[in-house]
């Protein structure tokens, strides 16, 4: 890592370029808080409000030299209704059942992953994580995080790693059974988390980026009202105009 930068309560670390995961031809490089600050349990909640996500135990946001794609959104969670799309979701995985536990390591929830991972990026250098990828990408040695499992019958079919913070749940990532995608787990599971942060008193449920566009983005820009940070501004999605467009500052 590149330029430590001393700033007024933790350092940042600006990586090396590398390639982007979203674009072919462009490159990206991220802003990263000091992963062996101990305070991070402490500021990880700010950090999210700051447009920072979390991988492993990295805290990082997205800082491109050329490029500004990556734009940080959240769901306020007591404003939130399922459109008609959302509760038909609801009523076709009707028959599962959830159970939400402390994120640890578990041989179930690790060939769940692995199976998702071959079907979703074969041959793509992704597809044969073991135990180490597994706990480097998906669980933070600080312990802040919390597994939504969705089980048919005696089949778990799909788990979200969901990161608790101070005044708000965060979408780490959602892995699902191949032979069951018809069911659109990935949009119940962002379902089911809002429904925790709201059972929990929680203000937000973030989503991480999004990009306006980009069709592996386009499923959250679904979930209205939805917010976008930009220009250090929280700010509400319009309904009815162009979704790369955000309309004044939030409420």
């Amino acid at each position: 890592m590149l330029g430590a930068v001393k700033t007024g309560t933790v350092r940042l670390f600006q990586t090396l370029d590398h390639p982007c995961g979203y674009y072919d031809d462009r490159s990206a490089r991220n802003l990263v808080i000091d992963p062996l600050d101990p305070r991070l349990p402490d500021v990880y909640g700010t950090a999210l409000a700051w447009g920072f996500r979390r991988a492993g135990g990295h805290v990082y946001r997205p800082h491109c030299r050329t490029c500004q794609a990556c734009v940080p959104c959240r769901v306020p969670v007591a404003a939130f209704r399922p459109d008609r799309s959302q509760r038909r979701c609801l009523a076709r995985n009707g028959d599962l059942r959830l159970r939400w536990r402390t994120a640890r390591p578990d041989p179930a929830v690790h060939a769940l992953y692995e199976e998702y991972l071959a079907w979703r990026h074969p041959g793509g250098g992704m597809d044969e994580p073991g135990d180490d990828d597994f706990r480097r990408f998906l669980i933070a040695p600080w312990g802040i995080s919390d597994y939504l499992e969705i089980w048919e019958a005696d089949t778990l079919v799909a788990v979200a790693v969901t990161d608790v913070a101070q005044d708000s749940l965060s979408a780490v990532y959602t892995f699902w059974r191949p032979t069951h995608a018809r069911r659109g787990l990935g949009v119940f599971c962002i379902l089911q988390q809002v429904e925790q942060a709201r059972r929990m008193g929680l203000r937000h449920l973030y989503l991480g980026y999004w990009i306006p566009g980009h069709p592996k983005m386009h499923y959250k820009a679904g979930f209205r009202p939805m917010e976008v940070l930009r220009e250090g501004r929280w700010q509400p999605l319009m309904p009815d105009s162009d979704p790369g467009q955000a309309a004044g500052p939030a409420a």
